[in-house]
């Protein structure tokens, strides 16, 4: 079974899986929401079960917690963490938080090597980092 990542963030959800051997995180996409506090828990839900229901499944989902470089919390650290409660609520698959300092820069110079259009950049942003956050995790757990 895969691992779900997501990049959290106030309008847009960042979406990656890894592999079935858990070794690579790859992006996938962008969920759009009215909002954090809105209905994105609903959308990033619909995406889970989506994802569960193929052949390879899922077994958990890594969502990227924000942190300030000295590790204290942000004004988005608590909104999240209150999303992944709701998550896993809703979903009803393991929901793990992963510190993502630094994954949206990292996400950034990534795709910069192969894109110089910004605006192209900025359309997959998202998902890849929340590639970079999934493939922290499976990293760590290597």
């Amino acid at each position: 079974m895969r691992i779900v990542g997501l990049d959290v963030g106030e309008r847009r959800i960042g979406v990656a899986v890894s592999d079935v051997t858990r070794t690579l995180a790859r992006p996938l996409g962008v969920l759009r929401s009215a909002g954090l506090d809105s209905d994105a828990v609903q959308v990033a839900a619909e995406e889970v079960a989506r994802l569960a229901h193929e052949e390879d499944g899922v077994a958990s989902i890594v969502v990227g917690l924000p942190r300030r470089l000295d590790g204290t919390p942000t004004g988005m650290t608590p909104r999240v963490e209150r999303f992944a409660r709701q998550l896993e609520a809703r979903s009803a698959v393991p929901v793990i938080l992963q510190d993502e300092r630094l994954s949206s820069r990292e996400a950034e110079s990534r795709l910069a090597l192969r894109q110089k259009d910004w605006r192209v950049r900025k359309q997959r942003l998202d998902a890849a980092a929340a590639a970079v956050i999934l493939q922290d995790y499976l990293d760590s757990r290597a």
